[in-house]
């Protein structure tokens, strides 16, 4: 099953049935947005730039490799750049290294990321976890906002665990083993739980919420 319109709106109301804090999130924000990005090569890139930086940082980055490509993001194009373009747009010599590889396996025909719409959770999470630089967080935003999985968690995001602080007023923010134990109660809609965990983080700082605001993601 997909998170799409449908299923985001019953799941948000089979997961307010179960979490008190979560019917209260219901009740004040509404539903969640639709977030989601189209998968493939870019997206991935993109997701590499927003590893442990502010996503404004990281999206400003990734616009001005879309401008010094002409417009699209692709393997043969980001190859061709040099050291010093590269780190004018905005990476690191390493985040460099990683979209390298990566480009590198795209055009050697060893990864296309078409083919993790057809595996099972655990197996995207294996082959994308397989690609030097992609972590975690990575995998799991990439089944969360590109295809769309409904039990997906991005462990490691401080704006889930900063948000699991605000609402269930824990005082301090919640360390990622303990987010994560905590989230398990919301399987097997833990991608919804943290779009509603999201939203609000956003709402309480003004932020727009179509825009995905958060910040410092991991790895």
């Amino acid at each position: 099953m997909l998170v799409d319109a449908s299923s985001l709106s019953n799941a948000v109301r089979y997961l307010a049935e179960r979490e008190p804090v979560l019917h209260a999130l219901h009740a004040e924000n509404g539903l969640p947005p639709l977030w989601h990005r189209e998968g493939g090569f870019a997206t991935i890139v993109a997701l590499i730039l927003e590893q442990q930086v502010s996503l404004a940082s990281a999206r400003a980055a990734n616009r001005r490799l879309v401008d010094v490509l002409g417009g699209e993001v692709d393997a043969a194009g980001l190859l061709e750049l040099s050291d010093q373009d590269l780190r004018a747009v905005g990476f690191s010599r390493q985040k460099a290294d990683y979209c390298r590889d990566l480009a590198t396996e795209v055009l050697a025909g060893r990864f296309d990321a078409s083919h993790l719409e057809s595996l099972d959770d655990g197996a995207a999470r294996s082959r994308l976890q397989g690609l030097r630089g992609v972590g975690p967080w990575t995998a799991e935003c990439y089944l969360l906002f590109c295809l769309r999985r409904p039990d997906a968690w991005p462990t490691g995001d401080r704006a889930l665990y900063v948000s699991m602080r605000d609402v269930f007023d824990l005082g301090e923010v919640p360390s990622p083993m303990d987010g994560d134990d905590r989230a398990l109660r919301w399987s097997p809609w833990r991608s919804v739980a943290a779009r509603m965990l999201w939203h609000d983080y956003l709402r309480r700082r003004g932020l727009d919420p179509h825009g995905l605001g958060t910040s410092d993601g991991g790895g």
